[in-house]
């Protein structure tokens, strides 16, 4: 750490007399440091704070740093033959004020029918009702009980439909609890559906006398200078308006875990990928891969930097060309090489088209270069093949541009999407992590905190191969003739 410390604070105008000199050099050095910070770690930090926010959030566009919510009620209206009655719920599941933006594969693995079980009155008729619980419930009672099958057509009746249908015997014959149950279902008067939603929890100034007092909501974040507000202890007096700036909410850090934990287990919804699949086959395209080119490459430059032989530097010329040549016109080529091969489908369509790459080659051969030619002539006086040359002599010399060239054709690899949507696109079984990022954005359907959670893992080995040995990068390219 105090290598780095000395870097980091080390000054052109040095330290006089115990104090620091900054000159217009120091000054813009800093100021470029800085910069170069916020262009390259401020759009990681963005991804990785987006990426355990929930779905909810995204959706609304929540511009907030953190993963964050506002503490929140339930307000329930429930109708009966006393009237409308306006009442709050506190501490309800996230997943019960939000019931009705969830999918149906995420109700699926929820139960609402044992969350109601904890309550009575108001509170159960407006949370069954709320989860959609009165429709199952009453036709199940209706089957249970042989009440007549009408009473399911009901609802859907014209009125003169209605009058020949004596719905005040079949009521005769059910205690109030059922009565009330077929009613809501049915929708007579005075038992409308009733209504839970999602508030936000403040407190604020009474408008009349001053007392903090705490009140709900619907949203803090309105563009207007006064807010709609219940008086949590007068649920069902007169609304009233307070002040935005005089209000305080109560925000709690809510990450949403399952954006990692969804894709991984197979359970996102939507996405019918195996992502840990993607991984693995990412993981074997970029070992195999790197382990041919550093081969191929390597002999390649052994050969251009140690042998001399008519049209070397042609050959070499050559290859240096095809760096001028943009990927994308040689896509169609590749493209149908790889099916003449019988490679489409397969990642070997993926590994085998750039086993070879013109700028690991030159970075070799340059490196190659500076090794002396007497150590190889050494070596082939004491009989040595050319084989054992290359093999025990040159390649472990050249070992800091091997591993330079390793770790970029890691990061080439891993970040590829090109070759894998020509070489595999017609096959998910073969897809890499890049083709899995595609599949949480479809026509009809976007799961954008999924895709930013696995963008996230996506950048995690790149990162740690580059953090961790980007000591061999700088070395090898050093050593190179690079400049």
């Amino acid at each position: 750490m105090s290598a780095v410390s000395d870097f980091l604070f080390r000054t052109q105008g040095g330290n006089r007399h115990g104090v620091t000199r900054l000159t217009l050099t120091d000054y813009l050095s800093y100021a470029y440091l800085f910069m170069g910070f916020l262009l390259i770690f401020l759009p990681v930090c963005w991804i990785a704070l987006n990426s355990i926010k929930s779905d909810f959030q995204l959706e609304k566009q929540d511009i907030s740093l953190l993963p964050t919510d506002y503490q929140r009620v339930g307000r329930g209206t429930v109708n009966s033959t006393d009237g409308r009655e306006i009442f709050f719920i506190s501490e309800l599941p996230e997943w019960v004020l939000n019931w009705a933006d969830l999918r149906a594969e995420e109700k699926a693995g929820l139960d609402p029918e044992a969350l109601i079980e904890s309550y009575s009155g108001r509170e159960f008729y407006v949370l069954r009702s709320h989860l959609g619980l009165v429709s199952s419930q009453a036709r199940q009672m209706i089957n249970e009980l042989n009440l007549p099958s009408w009473l399911i057509r009901y609802s859907s009746m014209a009125a003169s439909a209605r009058v020949a249908l004596d719905i005040d015997g079949v009521m005769d014959k059910l205690d109030t609890e059922q009565q009330r149950l077929l009613k809501e279902y049915l929708g007579i008067k005075p038992f409308k559906a009733n209504r839970l939603v999602s508030q936000v929890l403040i407190t604020a100034p009474d408008p009349e006398t001053g007392e903090i007092q705490s009140y709900a909501v619907a949203s803090v974040t309105s563009r207007q200078a006064m807010l709609s507000a219940r008086s949590l202890s007068d649920p069902s007096g007169k609304v009233v308006r307070i002040p935005k700036e005089t209000i305080t909410a109560n925000s709690i850090i809510k990450p949403a875990w399952n954006n990692y934990t969804d894709p991984i287990r197979g359970k996102a919804y939507g996405v019918n990928v195996d992502f840990v699949g993607c991984i693995t086959n990412s993981v074997l395209v970029t070992v195999i891969a790197t382990l041919i080119t550093l081969l191929i490459n390597s002999m390649a430059a052994f050969a251009l930097s140690k042998y001399r032989f008519r049209g070397q530097v042609f050959f070499f010329v050559v290859i240096l060309a095809t760096l001028m040549v943009p990927a994308t016109i040689t896509l169609v080529g590749v493209f149908k090489a790889i099916n003449a091969t019988g490679l489409s489908g397969s990642i070997w369509g993926v590994i085998i088209p750039g086993a070879a790459t013109p700028t690991g080659i030159f970075l070799l051969r340059q490196y190659m270069l500076t090794i002396p030619d007497e150590l190889l002539e050494a070596a082939r006086m004491d009989a040595a093949s050319e084989w054992k040359v290359y093999w025990r002599i040159v390649l472990p010399l050249a070992l800091p541009a091997v591993a330079a060239l390793a770790i970029l054709s890691v990061i080439w690899r891993w970040n590829d999407l090109i070759l894998p949507m020509v070489a595999i696109a017609t096959s998910k079984e073969a897809y890499t992590i890049q083709l899995c990022l595609l599949e949480f954005r479809g026509e009809h359907l976007s799961q954008e905190h999924y895709r930013l959670a696995m963008t996230v893992v996506s950048l995690i080995p790149t990162t740690l191969v580059f953090v961790f040995l980007q000591k061999y990068i700088t070395t090898g390219v050093a050593n190179s003739g690079l400049k």
